[in-house]
């Protein structure tokens, strides 16, 4: 099959996930063509079974702004049309749905017939989509579209009460490559990082505001506080990083603070950690402390959204009540303390990532869907 992708390529977890996908789905004998304004942030190369299109952007003085989202419409037509598309794959319900839609209808008007999947991730449904402005091509958006998946229960559930959805949404959860996200042995960097055997605590996102990436150095001072002998290492960077930085700061922690900015691949960094923490506001998935998971790191994360979905039964971590720092602080000592309990943990959680996110287990569920989508549309 030939699948056009289209996706935010910056540092995120839709992005992740969907140039994941596509790359996962390349192995298994497709062609990828990836549709956006930059490279994808984990693609790292093009092959000969995946492919990358810029969509441009022309300056004209009529515009305050460029058009992106009519331009990715016409380069969406321009590659369905000559590279042969079955079907088009956009993650992101605005723009990128709404550009597809408008694609297909272009291209319908030439006699080619592309179906559109959309895969809502979280903030496009939970934030930006339920802003006024937007709301109505949200729904549209999604409505139109020939097949909707959402990456967990939590974000179906909250699709249907905030619009006037009336399409099914199939529910595929994010994946891991578990052969690529898996513990190593120790390295050199752990032992530089924590010459006295100190435990390393970690956390990685885009430090955006709904992150609470303050929350974390909180946590981390209330551990040093205890006496706790740990080193806190932050992955990522966004528009709280520079707040979180000055926090560390006046908290006198930043000495034990590593910001490391944004990495690829995060499974080393990962594989250096003791505990991963996630206190999000928001967050429809958890890739991140999936990923974790996969490495086989115990995991304290916020009691919301898809986060349940992922960690409840599974033995791999703790939830804690949004916002609650004190929770998160006993959680997290309560790890690093238990040598015990956090290898208890961390063996869950490897196993847990294998049994039910493996890439093999998820992608042949995209695989099938797209069938399904297609056989319905041609019929």
């Amino acid at each position: 099959m030939k699948i056009g992708i289209t996706c935010y390529p910056v540092y995120g977890g839709s992005g992740v996930v969907a140039t994941e996908l596509g790359k996962a789905l390349a192995r298994r004998g497709h062609q990828i063509h990836f549709i956006s304004y930059q490279m994808p942030f984990r693609l790292g190369a093009v092959t000969d079974s995946i492919f990358f299109h810029e969509v441009g952007a022309t300056t004209y003085p009529i515009f305050n702004n460029h058009p992106y989202s009519l331009a990715l419409s016409s380069k969406m037509v321009d590659v369905a049309r000559y590279e042969a598309l079955d079907l088009l794959h956009v993650h992101y319900a605005i723009p990128h749905a709404t550009s597809a839609i408008l694609a297909r209808a272009i291209l319908r008007s030439h006699g080619i017939e592309v179906p559109v999947v959309t895969t809502l991730h979280g903030t496009d449904i939970t934030i930006v989509g339920q802003d006024p402005t937007f709301a109505p091509v949200v729904t549209y958006s999604i409505d139109a579209s020939d097949g909707v998946t959402a990456v967990s229960q939590a974000l179906r559930k909250e699709t249907y009460e905030a619009f006037g959805v009336t399409g099914e949404i199939t529910v595929i959860p994010n994946f891991v490559n578990v052969e690529r996200f898996s513990r190593r042995p120790e390295c050199d960097m752990h032992r530089r990082l924590c010459p006295k055997g100190e435990k390393v605590l970690v956390h990685v996102s885009n430090f955006r505001k709904v992150k609470n990436t303050p929350h974390v150095v909180q946590v981390f001072y209330n551990l040093r506080r205890r006496g706790l002998p740990v080193k806190l290492l932050l992955v990522g960077d966004g528009p709280d990083r520079t707040a979180t930085e000055h926090l560390a700061r006046e908290l006198c922690v930043h000495d034990h603070v590593r910001f490391l900015g944004k990495q690829d691949p995060v499974s080393g960094i990962l594989s250096l950690s003791d505990v991963f923490i996630m206190p999000s506001g928001l967050e429809s998935f958890g890739l991140a402390a999936l990923e974790a998971m996969a490495c086989g790191v115990p995991v304290v994360c916020s009691d919301i959204g898809g986060l349940p979905e992922l960690i409840a039964g599974s033995g791999a971590g703790f939830l804690c009540p949004l916002g609650d720092v004190a929770a998160f602080t006993d959680s997290t000592a309560m790890l690093l303390e238990d040598d015990a309990l956090r290898a208890r943990m961390a063996a869950a959680a490897r196993a847990h990532a294998i049994r039910h996110f493996d890439e093999d287990i998820i992608v042949p569920q995209y695989e099938a869907y797209y069938d399904s989508v297609r056989a319905r549309v041609t019929a």
